[in-house]
C-alpha cells in the first residue's frame, strides 16, 4: 500500500496538481516487483518473447539474467542498429547557473554546499554557445541548480531564446515546472524536457531530499507529463542508479516511461542511466554499488523494452564503457562535456561544478572514436519546417 502520509507526496498551493494516477501504479508495481523471485526460464522466455512485455522486462533486470548478459546484449544490438543504423547522436550540455534552492545530500549543488555559485549573463552564455557551436555540435541542453528565484521561468526562456540561434534541437535539464511555464519555454524554442526522480523509492527519496520544492516526490515524479501538457516533443527519465536498490529503480523508471508513452504516444521518449559515483557525504547516503556489468544488463533491458526510444549514455561513465555500449544498446551521447558555468575560453570556470566527469574527451576526440569503431556520429537529424 502506498502511504500517503508521507510528507513527500504533499503539494505546495503554487504546484499544479494533474490529477493522473500513474505515480500510484508505477510505486505499486515497484513495491510488488521481487527481481530473486524470477528464473532461469522467465529469462529465456524474455529472450525468445516476440511481444516483449513488462514481465519480460522484469526477467531481464534479474539477478537470474546476468549469465545471459551476451545473449541480451547481442539482441540489443541488433535491435540497435535495426532502428537506428549506424548512427549516434551526440549532444552536449551546458550549466547556466548553479545557484540551487534544494538540500540534497548527495548533490555537488546542495544549498548547504559551500562552493562557487554563478550564472551566465546573455553576452557570456553567447560566448559560450559559439563556442560550443565551433566544435559542429547542433544539440545543446541546458541545465541549471533548482532556484526559482536565481534562474526561474524568465531566464531560462531567455536562455533557450539564444541556444536557439545557435542550435537546432534545444532541450532542458532544470527545477521541474507547471505545464503553463513549459509552454512558455516551449515558445522561446525548447523541444524537449529531462527530469530524474533520481529514486522512486518514497522513504529513500525522503531521506535524501531533505529541503526544497525537490522534495515533492509527487510533483517530481509528474513532471515529465506536464512538460508534454506544455507542448514538448520529447521528454526523458532516468533514476540515479545505486541511491537505492537499482534492479527496483531502473524497473520504476522504465515502467513510468512506458506509460506515459502509452497515455501520450505522440512523446518521443529518452532513457539515462545515471549511476551514482564517489560523493560528498558518502557514508550518510549508503549507497549500492552498481557495476558496470549491472548497468550494462541495465541498458540492454531497456532497449529490450523500447527498440525505438533514445537511450544516453553520459559522461559519468569512462571512455571505454561508453564506446562499448554505443555498440550495443545506446543510440545517444554526451561530448566535450563541462559541468562547472561557464569557462570554455579561459578556462577559468565561473561557477563550480556538479560532479566529477569520467570521460573528458573532447567532441573532435570522441567523434573520431566513434567514427573507429564504424559507427556514425551525427549531430543533429531534426529537420524543421
Amino acid at each position: 500500500m502506498l502511504d500517503k502520509t508521507n510528507s513527500v507526496f504533499d503539494l505546495t498551493p503554487d504546484m499544479q496538481d494533474i490529477g493522473t494516477d500513474i505515480m500510484d501504479e508505477v510505486l505499486k508495481q515497484r513495491n510488488e516487483y521481487e527481481p530473486e523471485n524470477f528464473s532461469k526460464d522467465d529469462v529465456l522466455n524474455a529472450l525468445n518473447a516476440r511481444n516483449f512485455t513488462i514481465q519480460n522486462f522484469k526477467a531481464l533486470l534479474s539477478p537470474q539474467a546476468e549469465p545471459f548478459l551476451e545473449d541480451m546484449a547481442q539482441k540489443a544490438r541488433a535491435i540497435t542498429r535495426a532502428n537506428f543504423g549506424l548512427n549516434i547522436n551526440f549532444f552536449t550540455p551546458i550549466y547556466i547557473a548553479n545557484h540551487c534552492d534544494n538540500n540534497c545530500v548527495y548533490c555537488g549543488f546542495s544549498l548547504k554546499n559551500k562552493i562557487k555559485r554563478a550564472k551566465l549573463s546573455d553576452d557570456e552564455l553567447r560566448n559560450e554557445l559559439s563556442i560550443i557551436a565551433k566544435t559542429g555540435l547542433r544539440e545543446i541542453l541546458i541545465l541549471t541548480g533548482e532556484s526559482d528565484k536565481e534562474s526561474g521561468v524568465s531566464f531560462i526562456a531567455n536562455a533557450a531564446k539564444i541556444a536557439s540561434e545557435y542550435f537546432r534541437v534545444v532541450g532542458v535539464e532544470i527545477q521541474p515546472l507547471n505545464s503553463d511555464e513549459y509552454e512558455i519555454l516551449h515558445a522561446n524554442g525548447v523541444d524537449y524536457v529531462t527530469c530524474y526522480q533520481e529514486t522512486y523509492e518514497p522513504n529513500k527519496y525522503s531521506r535524501v531530499h531533505l529541503q526544497g520544492k525537490k522534495r515533492s516526490f509527487k510533483y517530481r515524479f509528474n513532471t515529465q507529463e506536464r512538460a508534454l501538457m506544455g507542448g514538448m516533443r520529447g521528454v526523458a527519465f532516468g533514476g540515479l542508479l545505486g541511491l537505492d536498490d537499482f534492479r527496483k529503480d531502473a524497473f520504476a523508471t522504465g515502467l513510468h516511461a512506458e506509460l506515459i508513452r502509452k497515455k501520450y504516444p505522440q512523446a518521443e521518449i529518452s532513457l539515462s542511466v545515471p549511476r551514482l559515483r564517489p560523493i560528498i557525504n558518502n557514508n550518510k547516503i549508503n549507497p549500492r554499488d552498481v557495476t558496470e556489468r549491472k548497468l550494462l544488463q541495465v541498458l540492454c533491458a531497456y532497449r529490450l523494452m523500447f527498440p525505438t526510444a533514445n537511450i544516453t549514455i553520459s559522461t559519468r561513465e569512462n571512455a571505454r564503457f561508453r564506446d562499448n555500449v554505443i555498440q550495443i544498446a545506446c543510440n545517444k551521447m554526451s561530448a566535450g562535456v563541462n559541468t562547472g558555468v561557464g569557462g570554455l575560453e579561459t578556462g577559468e570556470k565561473k561557477g563550480d561544478e556538479q560532479f566529477e566527469i569520467s570521460d573528458p574527451r573532447s567532441v573532435s576526440q570522441i567523434f573520431t572514436a566513434v567514427k573507429n569503431t564504424g559507427l556514425e556520429p551525427l549531430m543533429s537529424e531534426y529537420i524543421y519546417l
